[in-house]
C-alpha cells in the first residue's frame, strides 16, 4: 500500500489555497495530508489545511529554520514547501533531509540570486538573457538623474524595491502636478516627480530602489517545472493583457526561461516574468518559488503542483507537455471559509496553542478562479 504524503506550507500567499486543492486532485489518486502554518488566524490556508498551527512571532531567521526543523519532526513532513525565510531554510537543506523532508525549493545560490533584482539583472544578462535599461538609486538626485534618462530615451519611468515581491512598492512617475484627479476615482499606481523627490529629500535613511521604463504588455509570466538535475521538465506562459489572460508556448518566452531556471538551479517550480521594451520581451522579474497563479495551468490539463511533489520525492515525472491549451479566461474571485472566530480575547487564546484540526472544506461547485471569455 502507498502511503500518504504529508506535505507543509508556511506563511504563504492565500492564493495557495488552490496549489493545495490541487495536491488533493493528484491524477495518481494518492493521498495527502496539508499542514499549513502562518501568523494570521484568518488566512484562508489555514482552513483550507487538514491541520494547522499559527507561527511564533517575531522570530529571527534563525530561530524560524529551528522552529521549521521542529515542525517537520513532530509533523513527520515528507515535504516541505517554504516561502517565508527561503533563503534560512535552503541553507540547511541536509538538516531537513537528515529528518526525511525534502525541500520543493531552489538551491540557496538561486535564492541569493533572484532575492535582489539588481543582482538578478547583471547575472542574466550575463547568460545573453535581455534585461530592461535600469539604475540602483537610492537618493534623490539619483532618482532625478535615472528618470531624465529615460525620458530623454523617451520612456516613462518607473520604480520598485530591489527586493521584494508581489508588486509591492511599484510606482509609476508622473510630471503631472498633485491634484484632485490623483484622488478620483480607485488609488492608482502613479505618483508625481515632486512628491517623491521631497520625500526622499527628507527621508532619515536612503531608500533602494530600482528605476527602468513602464514595460508594455502583453506580460507573460512562464511556470517553471527544473529538476535537481537542472533540466526543465515543464514550461508554460500564461499571458496577461488587461483583463484578457491565455497561455503560450511561443519559444520566444519560453527559451530565455528555460535557460535562466537551467542555468541558476531554480529546481521544483519558479516563476519567470516578462514584457515588452518595444518590438522584444525582456525580463521583469524572477520568482523562486509557486506564482500564486500557478493553479491556472489546470485549464491546459496540467497539475504542476503535484509534479513538483513528484520530483521532490524522488519519483520523476518526466517531460511534460500541456495536452492542450485553455481558451482566453479572466480572474474573479469568490468566497473561502476561515477558522472560526468572534471576538478579539478568541484570537489571544488561539495563539497560546496549536490550531485545531478541522476537515478540509470541499472545493465549491463553482470554484472561484479562471473564468472563460468570449474570443476576441
Amino acid at each position: 500500500m502507498v502511503s500518504r504524503v504529508r506535505i507543509w506550507l508556511n506563511r504563504t500567499y492565500a492564493e495557495n489555497v488552490f496549489f493545495m486543492d490541487q495536491l488533493r486532485r493528484n491524477p495518481s489518486g494518492r493521498a495527502v495530508e496539508i499542514h499549513a502554518t502562518h501568523g494570521d488566524p484568518d488566512s484562508p490556508v489555514l482552513a483550507a489545511a487538514d491541520t494547522a498551527e499559527l507561527e511564533p512571532e517575531g522570530l529571527s531567521p534563525a530561530a524560524y529554520v529551528e522552529f521549521a526543523l521542529d515542525q517537520c519532526r513532530r509533523r513527520g513532513i515528507d515535504v516541505f514547501v517554504p516561502r517565508l525565510h527561503q533563503a534560512e531554510i535552503v541553507a540547511h537543506r541536509a538538516e531537513f533531509a537528515a529528518r526525511g523532508t525534502a525541500l520543493l525549493a531552489p538551491t540557496r545560490e538561486a535564492v541569493a540570486v533572484f532575492e535582489d533584482k539588481a543582482t538578478a539583472y547583471e547575472a542574466v544578462t550575463s547568460i545573453g538573457v535581455p534585461v530592461p535599461p535600469w539604475w540602483r538609486v537610492r537618493t534623490a538626485d539619483e532618482l532625478l538623474a535615472a528618470v531624465e534618462a529615460l525620458e530623454t530615451a523617451g520612456h516613462r519611468a518607473c520604480f520598485k524595491p530591489a527586493a521584494g515581491a508581489g508588486g509591492v512598492g511599484f510606482r509609476v512617475i508622473t510630471r503631472a502636478p498633485f491634484s484632485l484627479a490623483h484622488l478620483g476615482g480607485f488609488p492608482g499606481p502613479c505618483v508625481p516627480l515632486d512628491l517623491v523627490l521631497d520625500a526622499l529629500r527628507r527621508a532619515e535613511e536612503p531608500v533602494d530602489w530600482l528605476v527602468m521604463p513602464r514595460l508594455a504588455e502583453p506580460e507573460v509570466s512562464v511556470d517553471c517545472l527544473t529538476g535537481p538535475d537542472n533540466r526543465v521538465r515543464l514550461a508554460v506562459g500564461r499571458t496577461k493583457n488587461g483583463r484578457r489572460r491565455g497561455f503560450t508556448l511561443h519559444e520566444q518566452w519560453l527559451e530565455p526561461a528555460r535557460r535562466i531556471a537551467e542555468g541558476f538551479g531554480l529546481h521544483y517550480l519558479s516563476n519567470i516574468q516578462f514584457r515588452m521594451l518595444g518590438d522584444r520581451p525582456v525580463l521583469l522579474d524572477v520568482n523562486t518559488r509557486a506564482a500564486g497563479g500557478l493553479h491556472q495551468l489546470s485549464l491546459c490539463g496540467v497539475n504542476a503542483p503535484w509534479a513538483a511533489v513528484q520530483l521532490a520525492l524522488g519519483e520523476d515525472p518526466g517531460e511534460i507537455v500541456p495536452p492542450f491549451l485553455g481558451q482566453d479566461y479572466t480572474v474573479v474571485s469568490g468566497p473561502r471559509p476561515l477558522r472560526p472566530v468572534t471576538l478579539p480575547h478568541q484570537r489571544a487564546e488561539q495563539r497560546e496553542r496549536l490550531l485545531p484540526a478541522v476537515p478540509a472544506p470541499a472545493a465549491p461547485a463553482s470554484e472561484p478562479g479562471p473564468r472563460a471569455i468570449t474570443p476576441a
